[in-house]
């Protein structure tokens, strides 16, 4: 926001600005008794995607990078079963999440590359 650095610029980056987005959207209609339980669970991981992609990106050790890439994919995946339990809960349907799905699944697929390499 107020530094321009290279993250801004990483799809990974972008994309998982709009991933943290949805998924506050998706918590809205949970209920209050979740406000410190599975909300705050995955308010934390979805930032977590975001804030690992940027300080990740701004490590010059290509190993200290992809293990800050590795901790945001991990937060996806945890953010994925979170909405899992919420769904066998009742708190929200696979078929609301579509916008969400497709994100995670391009944000997954970009920080999967970004390991590899």
């Amino acid at each position: 926001m107020f530094l321009q650095l290279n993250h801004q610029r990483l799809d990974a980056y972008q994309l998982s600005r709009a991933f943290v987005k949805e998924c506050y959207l998706a918590i809205k209609p949970f209920p209050p008794d979740e406000r410190f339980a599975l909300i705050q669970q995955i308010k934390r991981a979805a930032a977590s995607v975001c804030l690992n992609i940027a300080e990740g990106s701004s490590r010059k050790s290509p190993l200290e990078r992809r293990r800050f890439y590795e901790i945001a994919r991990g937060s996806l995946i945890e953010v994925d079963a979170a909405f899992d339990l919420a769904s066998d809960l009742g708190y929200c349907r696979k078929e609301e999440l579509k916008n969400l799905e497709m994100i995670a699944i391009r944000v997954f697929a970009i920080l999967s590359k970004l390991i590899q390499t």
